[in-house]
């Protein structure tokens, strides 16, 4: 007899959780999103809207090694994606050096003592390394020694996480800096011919990329019309406060709450969330014992907001956006979104800058006010030398909880033990995307969780292990008589058979 199409309720409406749901939709089955935010769909992918101004919640390219993801974002965009140039950059010393670094211009801007004794500190640590790194500092410095380290990874590394260097684990710069690094970069436009053509070449950043032409919020707008009209449902506003799983018919029940305070109750046979693991853990009935619940509520997440500037464009720099490696600021990312694209602003004598800081919801920067932040981000962009004072005419400030998931001491072990418990005892829960899983995985990632989870859904069946959906390796499948075309699925990723 043929099998009943399972329910689905998505928690979450960013990229993972609306990816699963556009898959599952166009495949018959039900599915309903919920989502928290009253307004936008997207998650950190959203682009918020004032005055007619558009703007992203911190930068978002839509690039991948994955044809299948492409193909993806073609299916829901088609022609409202464009083509943008990248251009980047970091602020070191009150000057800017071209990201990736070339050699003329790193040399002439570091001067020719800095280039040797940048040299002699890779030299250091290529002969003398830290033989078993267990912090980001440990594993930067061997890769590229001391000085680049404290140069172009330390300040701005430790304005992102609110942490120092030697708190983060290694695992963090295993991820994140490989093939081609600034460090490898700085390095390679110091070091001489002879050293420059030993070890490996780094992989290219690329030089273009796709982006919406309304800014990324437009392409999740856009999948959840879709997801709609194939017969699921996008609910806004929808607060989650339980998930009770009844081990006698294997169902799940949902509680969620709208904004008005009413409670919603929704059935499901599967529940796919993108929903901070810290957060999931507090949902959950029967409650997890206590060692597990003590290891989720130990994960730690760092929270992100952005002070969008409307300012003169008079001289603007003409950056997607700009790194600042000054510690006597405290922002430390500067967007400029008609760059992004220009459609996002409504009038072309005028642009929109985004200055991002990074913090933690206790501290002062979260808690101060709109008005305390437009100020101080005014300050910043004149002290920078990026605007002129009188420049800045309005401002709007964006808060995100929960942005990145922090990879300090222990959190793997953490995470290990919350996923082997779920599995084992939770049956149906299926967890997806950033904080989903607690991986800094890029966009396309965190898409590739959500489309893998939807196919063992529909198939009924574990075809694949998503957790092992990583960096730099190909996707394969769990079994051995099922085949894949390893070009339609390539994406920064590890994804292994099963033994």
């Amino acid at each position: 007899m043929k099998r009943e199409s399972p329910r689905v309720i998505c928690i979450g409406a960013g990229p993972a959780g609306l990816t699963a749901a556009h898959r599952l939709s166009r495949s018959g089955v039900q599915v309903q999103v919920l989502e928290r935010d009253p307004v936008y769909v997207g998650g950190i992918s959203r682009t918020e809207c004032y005055k007619g101004f558009r703007f992203d919640v911190g930068g978002h390219r839509f690039f991948s090694r994955s044809k299948e993801i492409e193909a993806l974002w073609d299916e829901i965009l088609g022609d409202q994606l464009i083509s943008r140039k990248r251009k980047s950059r970091i602020m070191y010393r009150g000057k800017l050096f071209d990201y990736p670094l070339r050699s003329m211009d790193a040399l002439g801007k570091l001067g020719l003592p800095e280039a040797i004794h940048c040299m002699l500190s890779y030299i250091k640590a290529k002969l003398f390394p830290c033989r078993d790194p267990q912090t980001f500092e440990d594993w930067v410095t061997n890769q590229f020694g001391h000085r680049l380290y404290s140069i172009f990874f330390k300040t701005y590394t430790e304005k992102v996480w609110g942490m120092k260097c030697e708190e983060i684990s290694a695992d963090w710069a295993a991820q994140r800096i490989k093939g081609l690094s600034l460090g490898t970069a700085v390095w390679k436009a110091s070091a001489p011919a002879w050293l420059r053509r030993t070890g490996n070449s780094p992989k290219t950043l690329i030089e273009s990329f796709r982006y919406p032409r309304l800014g990324p919020g437009q392409m999740w707008e856009a999948a959840a019309e879709q997801i709609v009209e194939a017969g699921g449902e996008v609910l806004l506003g929808m607060n989650v406060q339980g998930l009770a799983y009844d081990p006698d018919s294997s169902e799940w029940t949902v509680t969620a709450v709208d904004p008005a305070g009413e409670q919603h109750v929704f059935p499901a046979d599967h529940i796919i969330s993108s929903t901070a693991i810290r957060n999931l853990a507090d949902y959950l009935h029967p409650r997890p014992p206590e060692a597990v619940l003590t290891a989720a509520r130990a994960l730690r997440y760092r929270d992100f907001l952005t002070v969008a500037l409307i300012v003169r464009d008079v001289d603007c720099f003409d950056d997607n956006w700009i790194y600042i490696h000054d510690s006597s600021v405290k922002v430390g990312r500067i967007q400029n979104f008609k760059s992004w694209s220009p459609h996002m602003i409504p009038d072309p004598e005028l642009n929109c800058l985004g200055l991002e800081y990074f913090c933690f919801k206790e501290d002062g920067t979260w808690n101060s006010t709109d008005e305390e932040l437009i100020r101080l981000a005014d300050e910043e962009l004149i002290h920078l030398g990026l605007v002129a004072p009188g420049h800045v005419i309005d401002g709007k400030v964006i808060r995100q909880a929960a942005a990145y998931p922090v990879y300090d001491e222990n959190y793997e072990e953490r995470v290990a033990l919350f996923q082997s418990w779920l599995e084992n005892h939770m049956p149906g829960l299926h967890l997806v995307g950033r904080n989903g899983m607690h991986k800094y995985n890029n966009q396309d990632h965190a898409m590739m969780t959500a489309l893998l989870t939807a196919e063992n859904i529909v198939a009924g069946e574990k075809l694949w292990d998503v957790w092992r959906v990583n960096q730099d390796a190909d996707y394969h499948e769990v079994g051995e008589d099922r085949t894949l075309a390893f070009s339609e699925r390539q994406v920064p990723g590890a994804y292994q058979k099963n033994s």
